[in-house]
């Protein structure tokens, strides 16, 4: 059946459907209520059961270019909980062409033209890797007869792997009554060691969340963030201790249960995990942060501005910075957490100020100023997350900074300094510099180190971190550039064969040893330690678009693309090349899949990055100069004008 003949089928049935409003998910807050939600408090559920009355009545729900449901609900003794019987009317998945209802207006040949044109600019920066590249591109992918080679990778259309890959990433989607709520981890069908792959994770959902909103199907997007909201705060508990309000879960499943009071009928239910079921039992800092750029991307995209705007959601965003604007014992503007709270969600001596959780906590400040709506309840919120934003900035520009000059500075670093105007604020020792980093920094370039503490600085170069500081204006724009330089001149190491490392160098040694605690899965070059992982394609792609450099993303992407879909779509990749398939690493990965979408349909129209990217702020600037200018001595008087 054709597209435009289901749109017809679909008005004609849904004359006799009632309808209201417009077609808003119905986010049923008490089918969440398991035996968890009995502990949450009474003013939570106050404000949960506001939202419910937002929710006028049942509506059937429309999933664009994949199905559409009429969902039948019947009602047991207990009237707040519910079952619902989908039946797909219609199954047009793997649909990939335009259609007016917000995808690209480019066609597809249009599409790989353009990302063509920029990969073959003779204007791009040579890249001395790349005759090596070729070449194992011609031994990986040619046979030899009667002594001439003939490439069977240029018979793959490139097209063709961005139909696979959708047709991954919707086979990906998981339905919760009916309504599609997310995309799993990862979905092997030749694998049964699934884990916790087959559960939806917020930091995970983030590129598959872009990649249908550039795509125009905005309804699975918008699920997310409501029914995710209804999980926040839930009142879970590690050895009898509860994290705070606000805080958002790692991940979610949909589980179908026997319905309370009638054992032949059933329910689905959410069931999130906040750290206590995950291996190492560490919260995600990252998850609500990420909710609140995808929250933004959405309403950029859509130009649906209801959504943010609902009471509930405006609640939800208040509490994740309460939450991390909260007074504590640091002295620091960054964050501070621990190991394993990110994307490197395992022990790999990340653990204080990591720069990665700065960047996102950076981007969800930005992000979320422009959302709050202006209320006598929200300006104390408002004006503290202004004064965190000047001092967050300065500290990373000026602290985590590194480049040539700046490593020369360190190097001759007096210690044991005191007083307010000490140029060693954090008693560096030179020492702390390693041999690798006096050989691997180049003349052009540099990046914001991993991590500062007293006596402490992490001269990993962490990508996720740092590419996020571009596309979030966080670093500077001399400092973006200097970012992307450093990429170019250290192609071999961070590209390789494989984009991309996810941190340089690896631990090795005693020293891997010590800071990993031996951990078998993060060995040298593999996995979080300095594996390359496909899902920080998209990521770089927004940075190199908002400073203007598109042919460097339009590299890695055909560099992913001679193998990504051969290798059959792995987590991530291992050696110092990433040449190998990572040795634990799942495939068909809904990230590294997303992650690549996302990277053309940018590079195929860059104005679409804009939903992702926040331009340096002038005011935050002034405010800059104003409250650290050059050369200022002594301890400030600052009055405390927020309360949090």
């Amino acid at each position: 059946m054709s597209l435009g003949t289901s749109k017809a089928v679909f008005q004609v049935l849904s004359s006799v459907v009632p309808q209201s409003g417009y077609n808003e998910p119905f986010v049923n807050t008490s089918q969440l209520r398991t035996k968890y939600m009995k502990k949450r408090s009474s003013r939570h559920r106050f404000l949960i059961e506001s939202s419910r009355m937002l929710q006028s009545q049942l509506r059937p729900h429309r999933f664009p270019l994949t199905s559409v449901s009429f969902c039948d609900y019947k009602t047991y003794s207990h009237p707040w909980l519910q079952t619902c019987k989908c039946q797909k009317a219609e199954n047009v998945s793997g649909i990939t062409s335009g259609d007016g209802n917000g995808s690209w207006s480019a066609s597809d040949v249009e599409k790989s033209n353009l990302v063509s044109n920029a990969i073959s600019a003779k204007s791009a920066v040579e890249f001395k890797d790349v005759q090596p590249l070729k070449q194992e591109k011609e031994v990986l992918s040619s046979n030899v007869t009667n002594g001439t080679i003939t490439k069977n990778f240029d018979s793959i259309s490139y097209n063709s792997i961005e139909e696979e890959a959708w047709d991954l990433l919707r086979e990906s989607v998981v339905n919760y009554c009916g309504n599609p709520i997310g995309t799993i981890a990862a979905k092997d069908p030749n694998s049964t060691n699934v884990l916790n792959y087959d559960q939806v994770f917020i930091r995970d959902f983030i590129p598959s969340g872009i990649a249908f909103l550039l795509k125009g199907e905005y309804d699975i997007v918008r699920n997310f963030i409501l029914y995710t909201l209804q999980l926040q705060s839930w009142e879970k508990t590690m050895d009898c201790h509860s994290p705070g309000q606000g805080l958002m879960p790692a991940s979610f499943k949909v589980r179908t249960v026997p319905l309370e009071g009638d054992d032949s009928a059933t329910e689905e239910v959410l069931d999130p995990d906040f750290g206590e079921a995950a291996i190492g039992r560490v919260a995600p800092v990252d998850s609500g942060l990420w909710w609140i750029i995808l929250l933004r991307a959405y309403g950029k995209c859509s130009g649906d501005l209801s959504v943010q705007e609902r009471v509930d959601v405006q609640t939800g965003i208040k509490m994740i910075l309460k939450l991390c604007l909260a007074d504590g014992f640091d002295m620091f503007p960054t964050l501070l957490v621990t190991d394993g709270s990110c994307m490197i969600d395992r022990r790999m001596g990340i653990h204080g100020h990591p720069l990665e959780i700065q960047a996102l906590f950076y981007s969800a400040l930005r992000c979320a100023r422009e959302m709050l709506t202006p209320e006598d309840g929200s300006a104390d919120l408002i004006r503290a997350l202004n004064n965190r934003l000047v001092a967050l900035s300065f500290h990373i520009r000026e602290y985590y900074w590194i480049d040539m000059k700046r490593l020369n500075e360190i190097y001759r670093y007096k210690t044991e300094e005191y007083s307010y105007d000490a140029v060693n604020k954090f008693n560096i020792y030179p020492d702390q510099i390693s041999p690798w980093l006096v050989e691997w920094m180049p003349n052009k370039g540099g990046y914001l180190i991993g991590n500062l503490q007293p006596a402490h600085m992490d001269f990993r170069f962490f990508s996720l971190g740092n590419l996020w500081s571009v596309v979030s204006s966080m670093a500077t724009e001399e400092q973006s550039h200097a970012i992307l330089d450093l990429i170019e001149a250290k192609w071999s190491d961070l590209v390789a064969e494989m984009p991309l490392k996810i941190c340089y160098p690896a631990l090795q040694g005693q020293e891997w040893q010590i800071i990993t605690g031996s951990d078998p899965k993060n060995t040298p070059w593999s996995y979080h330690n300095g594996g390359s992982w496909p899902s920080l394609l998209w990521q770089l792609t927004a940075a190199c678009i908002k400073m203007n450099r598109p042919h460097i993303a339009a590299k890695t992407v055909e560099i992913a693309e001679r193998r990504i879909s051969r290798d059959k779509w792995p987590e991530y990749y291992d050696t110092k090349r990433s040449r190998f398939i990572g040795k634990q690493s799942q495939l068909y990965q809904t990230w590294s899949i997303a992650g690549y979408l996302v990277s053309k349909m940018l590079l195929a129209d860059p104005s679409k990055a804009n939903i992702l990217i926040t331009e340096e702020d002038s005011d935050l600037v002034k405010a800059l100069i104003t409250a650290n200018p050059k050369g200022k001595r002594g301890r400030k008087n600052l009055k405390q004008t927020y309360i949090v």
